[in-house]
């Protein structure tokens, strides 16, 4: 395996890793509050990264969401792109790609997605689903619902439309959540068997990556404070306590990344993948968690700060932790998927 991004992939990190940089400042961010930054993501729009994903692949998208973990940028980015753009491209039928490919593509449809399969979510007659959702990031931003139904089925709601219900819900970290109640909501089928499972995994592999540029961009600042700060005459960086952690941390980091690429690149290449995002997820969730605590105790009391910008890493980290299954529940899934797969003696 070679997990080496090729030319067109390297060129979107780039682009993504400049836009981010420029436009998800620490002002920008507070200004924001709990919502999305509508300029950036009409930003990311104009330079046809959410587009670029169809040709650079999951890998692809997970090398620029490390770059939005790196700052953490409020955008519906990961969502949109995994449950709109790749979902469509790889499940729909020819003339439901032709119709919501291109408004994803460029911004004037957003997606989102009711996953993991909620058991409270049902499929009624005439394609109508009803049922509630406690939570589905970015909602309030979403233009199109993609909806996993009790059966594992794939559906596509429309937000906005009769039987589809939104309500505000404010999360740990600032992702524009949102309450989906549905009442014999009109609903389009997405995929046939197997289209759950392979959502589901490129989900998890994509928000992977956004914790493993989370977590890069805790440890940094981490570096940063420990190298400017001094005790006694010396840089804290230089304390033995502190260069270990750093290191357990910037370990942990990169675990959470080598594995989301090997999952990403696995799909790309058409290759089972399920255990292998079964496997950055627990990176993602157990290790993530150790990252962002460690980012903040390194800043000492200046990380009890809840305005400092290294707070917000911790609160993406943690809501990363939970999102799609924590630790436990994955490792549990993880599990039983190795043993059905073990050959019968």
């Amino acid at each position: 395996m070679d997990f080496t991004p090729g030319e067109e992939q390297r060129a979107a990190r780039g682009l993504a890793a400049r836009i981010f940089a420029d436009l998800s400042t620490h002002d920008r961010l507070a200004a924001a509050g709990t919502g999305s930054d509508a300029e950036l993501w009409k930003e990311l729009c104009a330079a046809g990264l959410p587009g670029a994903v169809e040709e650079t692949g999951l890998l692809g998208l997970v090398l620029m969401l490390e770059e939005q973990g790196r700052t953490t940028a409020q955008v519906p980015f990961a969502a949109s792109c995994v449950y709109g753009l790749l979902a469509v491209a790889g499940h729909g039928t020819d003339e439901q790609r032709g119709r919501l490919l291109p408004p994803l593509r460029d911004g004037t449809a957003v997606a989102t997605g009711a996953f993991p399969a909620c058991d409270a979510v049902h499929v009624e007659a005439g394609a109508r689903l009803s049922g509630g959702v406690p939570l589905v990031p970015w909602l309030r931003d979403a233009t199109h619902v993609l909806v996993a139904a009790a059966d594992r089925t794939l559906w596509l709601v429309r937000a906005g439309e009769r039987g589809v219900r939104v309500e505000p819900v404010e999360t740990t970290a600032p992702w524009s959540a949102g309450r989906l109640v549905l009442s014999g909501a009109p609903a389009e089928r997405l995929g046939g068997a197997g289209a759950y499972a392979d959502v589901l995994a490129a989900a998890r592999t994509a928000f992977a990556g956004v914790q493993a540029g989370v977590c890069a961009g805790s440890v940094a600042r981490a570096v940063e404070h420990t190298s400017a700060r001094e005790q006694f005459g010396r840089p804290l960086s230089t304390k033995q306590a502190v260069l270990l952690r750093a290191a357990d941390a910037h370990m942990d980091t990169e675990a959470i990344r080598v594995t989301a690429y090997e999952a990403a690149w696995r799909r790309d290449e058409g290759l089972p993948y399920e255990a292998q995002a079964l496997t950055a997820a627990w990176w993602a969730s157990e290790a993530g968690k150790r990252v962002v605590h460690t980012g903040q105790h390194l800043h000492g009391g200046t990380g009890a700060d809840l305005d400092h910008p290294v707070h917000r890493h911790f609160l993406w980290g943690r809501q990363l932790d939970a999102y799609l299954g924590s630790g436990g529940g994955v490792l549990q899934e993880l599990g039983t998927l190795l043993t059905e797969k073990e050959p019968e003696e």
